[in-house]
């Protein structure tokens, strides 16, 4: 059974409130997928923070229509599993994890703002590290110098405390 009219716009709606908020869409064509297979890969979009959907072709070309992402109503064709994140990574990460391990799922492309991505960009995009870890990186390589300006402060003291040790330890050795 077909969905009403009034469920076409909420849907539309939904899937444009995604779009708006989104960094990046990818889609990926689903064809001969289990319904296993496809609940197992919405469960790892949902934990990433991932909006996973597949929604007729015709309702998301509507949904993205006028948005920075309008250029990637030309792929939608065929059968089509929507990703849309807030994270420019996480979505591509996500479809290009699921693709390495089930030969069904097959990225279609993808796109950023104003810019649609063929299948090997999102596959690039998927081996960049995640925002996460960018942030991680730069607080490491930001706390390193003062670690060790930290460090080097510490051997002063340190040092004076080993040379009293010693001295003291060779005065008893004499006076013994």
């Amino acid at each position: 059974m077909g969905l009403s009219l009034k469920q076409k716009q909420d849907l539309v709606a939904e899937v444009g409130e995604q779009v708006a908020k989104a960094q990046t869409v990818v889609i990926a064509e689903y064809r001969n997928l289990t319904v296993a297979n496809m609940t197992d890969l919405r469960r790892k979009a949902r934990s990433a923070g991932v909006y996973l959907r597949v929604v007729k072709n015709t309702l998301a070309r509507r949904a993205v229509e006028g948005t920075p992402f309008s250029g990637l109503a030309d792929q939608m064709t065929g059968p089509l599993a929507y990703s849309i994140s807030t994270d420019p990574v996480s979505a591509a990460k996500v479809l290009s994890d699921y693709a390495k391990t089930n030969d069904k799922l097959v990225i279609r492309g993808g796109a950023m703002a104003n810019l649609v991505m063929s299948a090997q960009d999102v596959g690039r995009l998927a081996s960049m590290p995640s925002r996460e870890q960018l942030l991680a990186q730069l607080m490491g390589t930001m706390n390193a110098p003062v670690a060790k300006f930290v460090q080097t402060l510490n051997e002063v003291p340190g040092k004076f405390v080993r040379t009293l040790a010693a001295l003291h330890e060779q005065r008893e050795k004499q006076s013994a």
